[in-house]
């Protein structure tokens, strides 16, 4: 991998990861709803200067409603349900949680788009689950009803940006495509239009705004808009182009250790051999996943939000 490839895949994990340390201090204050709205607004907002400045054409060739819809699935509700989680659980906890997505990828596709279920992916979701219980049973947080709530939250998640990988396949790349930067702008304006009454809802029914208030707390949601939403897609699609969509994937088994490390370092939080041996676990079924060769190549179209 080229030198400045590796160093934006590299930034970009970093980015990802942080995105949880951002939702970790955001949400509890905010709210879920109100987090995942203002990201997704913040991030439509840092794509369409970026666009202009670019002076690229707003031409959705007829997949305008397509893409809003796919909006919802890829941002919207993932960045509901993690905000949910944000609430309750550290944020290393989420990142790890995150890198399940191509696991449930590979089961919605052998579900419901007839994809392969080979051996070595049987085994990799196996290895997945089991990391994923690990990290639950024996982690630094006890198991609690809140816990298991916040991790079935992340899981939410990860499977709805499995799902619309397929969305994205079946409604934009087989129809003709799309510059990727529109389908990242128009997810992001899709989320914002279906977060956006939610938001409101939560705003009036909380028993206090003084945390809107609070100059940290919009810190972190600038951070989580601009920085790890609109830069990060930047690069993201950067690398596809480069290094095609394979060798890009290998920042979902990044994301997890940036996620501890910030949790960690900014927010004390505990690392334990829970985190590794789940890890580890994870990464091995992501490793069988991605990049185990299979007698019949399948494509999924990996989500352009995918993490975080």
């Amino acid at each position: 991998m080229p030198l400045d490839a590796s160093l934006r895949l590299l930034l970009l994990s970093a980015l990802w990861g942080a995105s949880f340390l951002f939702m970790r201090i955001a949400a509890p204050a905010l709210g879920a709803f109100s987090t995942a709205f203002f990201r997704v607004l913040l991030g439509a907002l840092g794509l369409m200067a970026i666009l202009a400045l670019w002076r690229v054409p707003w031409r959705f060739q007829g997949k305008a409603r397509a893409t809003l819809l796919i909006g919802v699935v890829n941002s919207g509700l993932p960045f509901a349900m993690f905000g949910l989680a944000a609430q309750v659980l550290p944020a290393g906890y989420s990142a790890m949680f995150n890198a399940t997505t191509p696991l449930m990828g590979v089961m919605i596709g052998a579900a419901f788009f007839a994809e392969a279920m080979t051996r070595e992916r049987l085994i990799g979701v196996t290895l997945g689950v089991a990391g994923v219980a690990v990290l639950v049973q024996t982690g630094p947080v006890p198991l609690t009803w809140q816990l298991a709530g916040g991790a079935l939250a992340c899981l939410v998640a990860a499977s709805c940006y499995g799902l619309s990988g397929f969305l994205v396949k079946r409604f934009i790349a087989e129809r003709g495509g799309l510059d990727s930067r529109l389908l990242a702008l128009g997810t992001q304006l899709g989320a914002s239009l279906a977060l956006a009454p939610l938001m409101l809802v939560e705003a009036v029914s909380r028993p206090s705004l003084a945390a809107w208030a609070q100059p940290d707390i919009w810190a972190a949601m600038l951070a989580l808009g601009l920085a790890c939403t609109a830069l990060a897609y930047l690069l993201y699609f950067r690398l596809l182009q480069d290094l095609g969509p394979v060798k890009p994937l290998t920042v979902t088994m990044l994301v997890p250790a940036f996620g501890v490390l910030w949790g960690a370092l900014f927010l004390d939080e505990r690392v334990t051999l829970a985190h590794g041996f789940g890890g580890a676990l994870i990464a091995a079924a992501l490793w069988l996943i991605l990049f185990k060769p299979v007698p019949q190549r399948v494509d999924i179209v990996p989500d352009v939000d995918d993490q975080a």
